[in-house]
């Protein structure tokens, strides 16, 4: 079970980054995704 989700996760972060053009998208990216984490812990 732990395999998998690492997996999951794994897969997603790569999917995320090669739709990514540049750094900036990139941590654009990385921070909505941050803000989707903290309003699902509210």
């Amino acid at each position: 079970m732990k395999t998998s989700a690492w997996f999951a996760f794994v897969l997603a972060l790569a999917a995320g980054l090669a739709g990514c053009n540049t750094m900036q998208g990139a941590g654009e990216d990385i921070e909505r995704g941050g803000e989707k984490i903290q309003e699902q812990a509210r």
